[in-house]
């Protein structure tokens, strides 16, 4: 279902992820997502990704890749977030995970603010089952 891939140094709680995908699928249905990559990674590979194929120069917290049903998390970005947010970097790992599977089932924050507010309910239910 989820394969993980930390190209980090950071200590990443598997299981945790793991479920977390479970918990979202279980919401969202696993039609079209039965195998999902995560990859953990620096801000020199998320910002080379983010201008690669979004033109934007810049570090960023997650890219989703519903084709590849690929999700690339940048460690350091969630753990300044975490510190942000006052939470755990297992909190935002989980959250970040939550948001890149709903762009995976193909909604988009981007494209207006009624599609911001049902993604950003769909993920608040999904991490309302994770209890995080």
């Amino acid at each position: 279902m989820l394969e993980i891939a930390n190209l980090t140094k950071h200590k990443i709680d598997k299981n945790l992820l793991k479920n977390a995908a479970a918990n979202a699928l279980a919401i969202l249905g696993t039609r079209g997502l039965e195998n999902i990559s995560l990859v953990l990674v620096g801000e020199t590979k998320i910002k080379a990704l983010n201008w690669k194929y979004l033109k934007r120069n810049r570090v960023t917290d997650v890219l989703s890749f519903e084709d590849l049903n690929e999700i690339f998390i940048c460690v350091p970005e969630a753990a300044r977030q975490s510190k942000l947010l006052k939470t755990s970097l297992n909190s935002e790992l989980t959250r970040l995970l939550a948001h890149g599977i709903v762009h995976l089932k193909g909604y988009e924050h981007e494209r207006s603010k009624s599609a911001e507010l049902k993604m950003r309910e769909i993920e608040n239910k999904i991490l309302k089952r994770i209890k995080i």
